[in-house]
């Protein structure tokens, strides 16, 4: 039935108010993180020199770090902090909720009487977790609300902390409004138009206009952005602009599969990007061996599980890629061949030649789609149920849930799990492995084929997980939330794809070899291939300083590279940008390159492919 004009307003103006409750949500944290930021510091664009500066912020923006926290952050090889890597910190560091002390604290109170001894308090605190010295203890105690019986009452503590949490965030909010100077900061913000009441602080506009535009770049309506608004005023900048047709990216006819090669060998192998919880993102790494020189076609896309059809697929939109590096004398001596820019519909490929040797295929997702997500889920899938004879099953929800997780670590396709195949799926649920023992008693219990796990055995080893735990889902959770399902079994964070090799003259081997982030190997490859194929600009009155814009199909991509002596912070604005998405989830942000080195500056896409997109990018060289 078609839609009623009020159906259509009301859709618009909820999606509308979506739209504007998130953006304030965004507003109010990086106000908070600024404002706790220069708290500490005179300037946003001052870096933490210490750990104990790293501390100082943290509680400021009302957490309460503990040594192992901010040991996370600051290693032995950590120098230096800026402002987005604090913002970063503050996203992965969520402040404790009441509930979640109470429930820790209800774990120590197995009596549930409201109170915990002095004496207890202190064992645990110096015993278990991030063991604290006496010391520390006593200081905490002297604060903490005891009776005369010497026990805490531990909900009192509570809201004690966290008034106190509070008050050191508004008090720093509160020097932000009083303090003009400042309010003028604005390293790093996203500076949108936000809701009524939620206004950031920008700095004065400037009287100049930049008219540098890259023409190569330019596609369609070539347009000179003014020089936005609250873009740094300063003596080195650029800007570049490259308009993108809708859908043309989606739609570009180039042959990556000719009819020549029917007579060719090929090599698959699935894999999958998976969303980690601080939003770095990891994927499974690839060894591809070539007997002899041949000519090659190397393909990767997303994968349509067979059991998700029909389904609302996200991952699908999923931009993907995969570089191709050789190995010379070891892992570590990796040299960039090449990377996957033929682009049809959501297919990304290459077409080449290759001599015999070890290659390494390292996928790679931009994370412009593939990010954390921000709508609430209301429900809770069911996943088991208990028959009229009282015997646990699962849904079938969940059943179709575990077939599509099958088909994902199911890396040759064969219908089967191997030993290798399950211990992928097990590092990415447990963290540890399979041995061969583990994997007889398996075979005991669980169907089997030529010692695979098949299908039918793969949900019954999650039934008896079920089972062990009498019903109770908390494991089964555990297993698909770290396989990027949200509580309404739908993969919303992870992408599974499938690799695809046909060489002319031999027969191609690819394996999996790991499950981890990209890293620097990939870091590197990504920058050179952007160098490499990219326009390249100076930045105006900077010669030490260069901006690189390469698009490859659906995406852009820039790397700044910094061939002085020294660092440089570069501050990069994307408000006169149509259509946009970045994988940083900013407008307006500064990014620090380091002497003698490149980075990438950011990733964009078409937020809405079916409607024309313009990057327009005023890179500037910042104080």
């Amino acid at each position: 039935m078609a839609s009623t004009p009020g159906n259509q307003k009301a859709t618009h103006l909820e999606n509308s108010q979506g739209k504007k409750s998130q953006h304030a949500e965004e507003a109010i944290f990086y106000i908070n993180c600024r404002a706790a930021y220069l708290t500490v510091l005179k300037s946003s664009l001052e870096n933490i020199k210490s750990k104990e500066q790293l501390n100082l912020v943290l509680q400021q923006a009302g957490r309460n770090p503990s040594p192992k926290t901010i040991n996370k952050y600051w290693t032995s090889q950590t120098s230096s902090l800026n402002f987005d890597d604090f913002c970063d910190i503050l996203k992965k560091e969520k402040p404790a909720t009441k509930n979640e002390l109470l429930e820790a604290f209800g774990k120590i109170d197995t009596d549930k009487a409201g109170y915990i001894s002095h004496d207890e308090l202190c064992k645990i605190l110096t015993t278990r977790g991030d063991k604290m010295t006496w010391e520390e203890v006593t200081s905490i105690t002297k604060q903490a609300d005891f009776n005369c019986n010497g026990k805490l009452d531990y909900n009192k503590f509570c809201e004690l902390y966290l008034s106190t949490s509070e008050q050191c965030s508004k008090a720093a909010r509160n020097r932000l409004e009083i303090d003009p100077r400042l309010r003028q900061q604005h390293f790093g913000n996203q500076s949108e138009n936000f809701p009524e009441g939620i206004t950031l602080p920008v700095s004065k506009p400037s009287p100049r206009v930049s008219r540098k535009t890259d023409h190569k770049l330019v596609r369609g309506d070539s347009r000179a952005p003014s020089r936005p608004s609250s873009a740094q005023s300063s003596k080195a900048s650029t800007s570049t602009t490259v308009s993108v047709g809708a859908s043309s990216s989606r739609n570009t006819k180039l042959i990556i599969e000719p009819d020549t090669m029917k007579e060719w060998q090929c090599a698959q192998s699935k894999g999958c990007f998976y969303l980690e919880e601080n939003g770095e993102i990891i994927s499974h790494k690839y060894r591809l061996h070539l007997p002899q020189r041949s000519a090659l076609c190397i393909t990767i896309k997303p994968f349509r599980i067979p059991q998700a059809e029909g389904k609302s697929c996200r991952w699908l939109s999923v931009d993907t890629a995969l570089f191709i590096l050789k190995e010379n004398e070891s892992q570590e001596n990796l040299q960039l061949v090449s990377f996957t820019e033929l682009q049809n519909k959501e297919m990304f490929g290459w077409r080449g030649e290759l001599g015999s040797g070890v290659y390494w295929l390292l996928p790679f997702t931009t994370g412009c789609r593939l990010r954390k997500e921000k709508t609430q889920i209301t429900g809770e899938a069911k996943l088991v149920w208990r028959d009229e004879d009282g015997e646990l099953t699962l849904t079938n929800e969940f059943q179709a849930a575990l077939l599509d997780i099958f088909e994902t670590i199911d890396l040759d396709g064969n219908g089967l799990l191997s030993l290798e195949e399950y211990n992928f799926f097990e590092l990415r649920t447990s963290g540890e492995k399979c041995d061969q023992e583990a994997w007889a008693v398996c075979k005991e219990n669980f169907e089997m084929k030529k010692n695979e796990l098949t299908r039918q055995g793969f949900l019954n080893l999650n039934l008896m997980e079920a089972n062990d735990r009498d019903g109770d889902p908390w494991d089964l959770w555990v297993t698909l939330l770290s396989l990027g399902y949200n509580k309404a079994l739908e993969m919303t964070e992870a992408c599974p794809f499938v690799i695809d090799v046909c060489a002319e003259r031999c027969k191609p081997r690819i394996k999996a070899i790991s499950l981890e982030a990209g890293g620097s190997q990939l870091s590197r490859a990504v920058c050179r291939s952007v160098v490499q194929k990219g326009e390249a600009k100076v930045l105006d009155g900077s010669e030490n300083i260069f901006i690189y814009t390469y698009r490859s199909g659906s995406r852009i991509t820039s790397v700044i590279e910094n061939k002085s002596e020294n660092k440089v912070i570069i501050h990069v604005n994307n408000e006169q940008s149509k259509n946009c998405l970045n994988n940083r989830g900013l407008t307006v942000f500064a990014v620090e390159v380091a002497p003698k080195s490149m980075m990438v500056s950011q990733h964009v896409m078409a937020l809405n492919e079916q409607e024309e997109w313009i990057y327009s990018c005023v890179h500037s060289l910042g104080s």
